[in-house]
């Protein structure tokens, strides 16, 4: 356990670093901060906080900088105070009221959410909507392209979208393709995936050509809302995030941009970020992949019970906590009035 005055020089060793990138030493945090002590006295505590592995001293007289678990104290602290830090109120009014100008399609929101992640960190923002599967279908569409090739389109309660081209096994007309849009609109109409899934799979086997190139239609459907989850995933502030220092490494770059590109693989790193459920905060080594091995990720949930996505933004383990904290769980709670 870090007693207080542990805790205060923690926090100013982590100030100072996430401000300068240099490593710091005991003269830097007398002179800048008010700690109350003296520069014995907090070269003696950083010495026990290096010997706890909170900090660590890069290079022989060098000062020092925090360590991931010198980071998780850091942050365990900033949790319990998290209303008085990060955003100043005109900038959380500044969030409400961009969401406020916002037409309410998925796609538009999940752009604006990571502009605005983005704008207020200068960190990677990582949007990802609800699943497809599990929204109430609004309309299923069905577009004429040629004789035998037609274009499905699968629009939610949530204004997400999805779409297919589907090459049809018999040919159909624009009359009888309108008329499948028709029936299939009226009895998918405010179901959600599972429901899709059930029906299909009530489905007898088709003989005239109306019920095979509905059953068709159906299939694209069901696809739809099984492939949709990677692009539910948006990205944003990539270049400003390969501008801090830590990100000049190749080595360090090249799989963090790979991993940003890999929708899948990054609703699984979200998926696992949110087991605990909540706000959660995810330091260097904690991330469940290795590109992520000196990054720090802050994400949340937001939605319904019966509808949720996830928000984050990924920065440097020299993020400032208090701010993307702050950014994230703002813009979850917007999002989640905006879906309410």
């Amino acid at each position: 356990m870090l007693n207080d005055r542990r805790r205060a020089i923690l926090a100013a060793l982590v100030d100072e670093y996430v401000s300068t990138t240099q490593p710091v030493g005991s003269k830097v945090l007398v002179e800048r901060h008010r700690l109350g002590c003296s520069p014995a006295t907090v070269r003696s505590e950083l010495a026990a906080l290096e010997e706890s592995g909170f900090v660590r001293s890069p290079h022989v007289s060098a000062g020092r900088v925090p360590t991931d678990s010198g980071y998780r104290a850091f942050v365990d602290d900033v949790h319990e105070r998290i209303g008085a830090l990060g955003l100043s109120s005109e900038e959380v009014g500044s969030i409400h009221t961009a969401y406020d100008a916002l037409e309410h399609e998925m796609a538009d929101v999940m752009r604006e959410t990571s502009v605005l992640l983005s704008r207020f960190t200068n960190y990677v923002a990582v949007v990802a909507a609800p699943a497809l599967r599990r929204a109430r279908i609004r309309r299923v569409s069905v577009v004429p392209l040629a004789e035998r090739r037609a274009l499905v389109v699968v629009v939610t309660d949530s204004g997400q979208v999805a779409n297919r081209t589907l090459d049809l096994q018999v040919s159909a007309t624009d009359t009888m393709l309108a008329e499948v849009e028709r029936y299939l609109t009226a009895i998918l109409e405010d179901k959600v995936g599972d429901q899709v899934l059930g029906i299909r799979d009530d489905a007898s086997v088709a003989s005239d050509a109306f019920a095979r190139v509905t059953l068709q239609v159906l299939d694209e459907v069901v696809d739809c809302l099984k492939e949709a989850d990677e692009d539910r995933v948006v990205t944003g502030g990539v270049a400003a995030l390969l501008s801090q220092p830590e990100l000049a490494d190749p080595g360090v770059a090249r799989p963090l941009v790979a991993l940003l590109e890999d929708g899948l693989t990054m609703l699984k790193v979200l998926s696992d970020v949110m087991q605990s459920g909540g706000l959660a905060v995810r330091i260097g080594h904690e991330n469940p992949v290795d590109a992520l091995g000196s990054m720090s990720f802050v994400a949340s949930p937001y939605g319904t019970a019966d509808r949720t996505g996830v928000i984050g933004v990924i920065g440097p383990t020299r993020m400032d906590y208090p701010r993307a904290i702050t950014t994230v769980k703002t813009v979850a709670d917007s999002l989640t009035d905006v879906l309410g």
